[in-house]
């Protein structure tokens, strides 16, 4: 098989363990709280980092393939492929949780397990503000530990570990999403599209600012 085929393939199938296990574990955390979800997407996010970053870059992540994008690091036929491959992950990752768990109450995060939080109804303007600062910090790691290879083979931990530590500090808040594929995929399957818009202009606006920080001005030898 075409290796890009294959990076195609890996970003769906990496897309869809993303919001699977993730939205699995903020349904969970209506009982065990913010930790489950903290944990369950910065682990999974490791994993899929560890072990489909050789084929695809593991991005899935619209707002971090914009983000490398901006950066040339790749090419836009092949972005626009992924994106549409992260959405189509994520919606089917919604889909399963649907059917398999249709009756699971979830007041906290909604239907299939969407990420979402106490600002998302109340101040929707302030769970955005929360969500383009999240995924800077989610954008920065990507750059500086993979894109630069700082980290060298230890990123996939450095990105996880981010995201985890997002989750924590602002899971209650917004669900900390900073994925647009994460936000829209649970977020159509729940029927809920009031809040979509503003997350996914934060979390793109993140990853442009993650851009413009860490390849413009923190890139090595500038």
């Amino acid at each position: 098989m075409d290796s890009t085929v294959k990076a195609y393939l890996a970003e769906l199938l990496g897309t869809f363990m993303l919001v699977f296990i993730g939205g699995l574990s903020v349904i969970v955390a209506g009982t065990a709280g913010v930790v489950a979800p903290a944990l369950g997407h910065g682990l999974i996010l490791v994993v899929i980092a560890f072990t489909l970053g050789g084929i695809s870059g593991a991005h899935v992540n619209p707002a971090i393939t914009i983000s490398l994008l901006l950066g040339n690091k790749i090419k836009v036929d092949k972005a626009v492929i992924y994106i549409v491959m992260q959405v189509l992950g994520a919606l089917v990752a919604a889909l399963v949780i649907s059917v398999v768990l249709p009756d699971v109450p979830d007041a906290a995060s909604g239907r299939a397990g969407q990420a979402i939080g106490s600002l998302t109804a109340t101040n929707v303007t302030g769970a955005g503000i929360l969500e383009f600062l999240f995924t800077f910090l989610l954008a920065t790691a990507v750059w500086q530990a993979a894109a630069h290879g700082r980290a060298g083979t230890l990123a996939p931990l450095a990105i996880g570990l981010t995201l985890a530590a997002c989750i924590f500090a602002g899971g209650i808040f917004t669900g900390a999403s900073l994925n647009p594929a994460r936000t829209l995929g649970p977020a159509l399957v729940g029927g809920d599209l009031s809040y979509v818009v503003v997350y996914i202009v934060a979390q793109v606006l993140g990853g442009v600012a993650g851009w413009a920080v860490n390849d413009l001005v923190l890139s090595p030898g500038k």
